[in-house]
């Protein structure tokens, strides 16, 4: 299986997190990307964690090659991506190595992350630049705040979600 990951906070997920992700899959032929929302992060600090989670699941519903995992949740605690990996590695039958999706900002920060070396050796790197988009989560939040309109920025199930759920406020 080529399988390529996705992990993030996703707090929201937004349209670029798709685009990034669609992306990926029409370049190099994944059978699938594997959402990964971290369930505690640790260089952020973040809750909403089952909100978040949810997020994902409604953005991604409607696409055949999108999948949620909840392996980070299942787990507790810090979500160190080193760990994820491993267990995904002992989950599926990978064909070379698990591919992930990476903004090049992040990639910068790498050796500070759990197991770093370690880690380089097992993953095969999709690195993305901010998109044309520009979204960012920190945006969505903001207007979510100041009431102002997202529905530019989020699918509709996620934003009905935000809604109905009172977050970010």
């Amino acid at each position: 299986m080529k399988l390529c990951i996705f992990a993030g906070t996703f707090n929201p997920i937004h349209k670029a997190h798709l685009k990034m992700a669609q992306l990926a899959l029409e370049k190099y032929g994944f059978d699938k990307i594997l959402f990964i929302p971290a369930y505690n992060p640790p260089h952020k600090n973040t809750t909403l964690c089952e909100h978040r989670y949810k997020m994902v699941e409604l953005a991604i519903k409607n696409h055949p090659k999108f999948e949620i995992s909840d392996i980070e949740y299942k787990r507790e605690g810090k979500s160190y991506t080193y760990l994820t990996i491993l267990e995904l590695y002992e989950k599926y039958d990978i064909e070379d190595k698990i591919s992930f999706i990476i903004g090049k900002d992040s990639i910068e920060k790498f050796d500070t992350w759990y197991e770093a070396e370690k880690l380089r050796n097992l993953i095969e790197f999709v690195p993305f630049d901010r998109l044309p988009e520009d979204i960012s989560s920190s945006q969505i939040r903001e207007r979510v705040k100041y009431n102002q309109p997202i529905d530019d920025l989020v699918t509709k199930g996620v934003g009905d979600y935000i809604e109905r759920h009172n977050l970010y406020k």
